[in-house]
């Protein structure tokens, strides 16, 4: 089985690192690069995984992940640029993954060895508890079966989807950004249930198992949806929006309280604001992005 190498073992390394191995990956198949001695130890100690340097852990690897901050990819690269061009000769050919956000793939093909496959994925948080979405993008040289690796390398996280690179800014903007959305939801909703007289430990309680409870319905019944479409042969996709709107109305009943509190959301402009938001935090990726150059 192809070598993986995770360069970087912070959060989203170490997220990646657990879940290959809970998806049956071998600690042999596996080596994380980490400059921070502490931090180094800790992976070494906690998962039985090699733990070495940027050289060592390229050198020998087919498929190099580079989770590192967007911040540190510029200084990085010149580490990864040197190991690969010394494996050049001597190892299968080696497939670049990065997950910095606002690093496009031309940023390493004009860097590394000439026709080096890179694809670029955008992660979210919840890939640290097996429960993300990762959006992948092909740069030129990618072939089909080397995207389908790195999909299954990080189906061990979550879920995962193909988009072109031209709209992993908006993806950023959704997934990347949408757990910071999600939880201020969940903090403006605990915040009135006190209002509203609950203790706050209740009022959390009920938030979050409420917002757990309703994204697996709407997982759900988009399987269902998907599975019942491909059964029939249905044109057409499955579409999130649609559903979503399906189940808020299964649970609104004429003239109650759930009409009554969707009202008030609609008049204070939710909808609005959180088109705003996305577009806010696309146009700040955009901003971030290095260059090709």
């Amino acid at each position: 089985m192809a070598r993986i190498a995770i360069v970087g073992g912070g959060s989203i390394g170490e997220a990646l690192l657990s879940g290959l191995l809970r998806a049956g990956r071998q600690v042999k198949d596996l080596v994380v690069a980490e400059k921070h001695p502490d931090r180094a130890k800790y992976l070494a100690d906690k998962y039985s995984v090699l733990v070495t340097t940027v050289a060592e852990a390229v050198g020998h690897a087919t498929y190099v992940i580079v989770a590192v901050k967007p911040g540190d990819v510029e200084g990085l690269v010149g580490e990864i640029v040197d190991a690969a061009t010394r494996a050049e000769s001597d190892t299968a050919e080696q497939v670049f993954v990065t997950v910095a956000a606002g690093v496009p793939t031309s940023f390493y093909e004009n860097k590394l060895p000439a026709g080096s496959p890179v694809i670029r994925v955008m992660p979210n948080t919840p890939i640290i508890v097996g429960g993300g979405i990762s959006a992948l993008a092909a740069g030129r040289f990618a072939t089909a079966e080397q995207m389908k690796e790195v999909s299954s390398i990080f189906d061990a996280v979550g879920g995962v989807l193909t988009v072109p690179e031209s709209q992993l800014d908006a993806v950023t903007a959704v997934s990347g950004s949408g757990p910071a959305y999600f939880f201020l939801m969940a903090e403006a909703l605990v915040d009135a249930g006190v209002a509203a007289g609950l203790s706050r430990s209740v009022a959390t309680d009920l938030v979050a198992q409420t917002m757990a409870g309703s994204a697996a319905m709407l997982l759900d019944r988009l399987d269902k949806a998907a599975a019942t479409a491909a059964a029939v042969g249905a044109a057409g996709e499955v579409t999130m929006d649609t559903t979503a709107a399906q189940l808020r109305a299964g649970v609104t009943s004429p003239g109650g309280t759930t009409a009554a509190g969707l009202r008030e959301l609609e008049r204070g402009g939710l909808r609005a604001a959180v088109a705003e938001a996305v577009d806010a935090a696309k146009r700040r990726s955009e901003q971030l992005g290095i260059t090709s150059e």
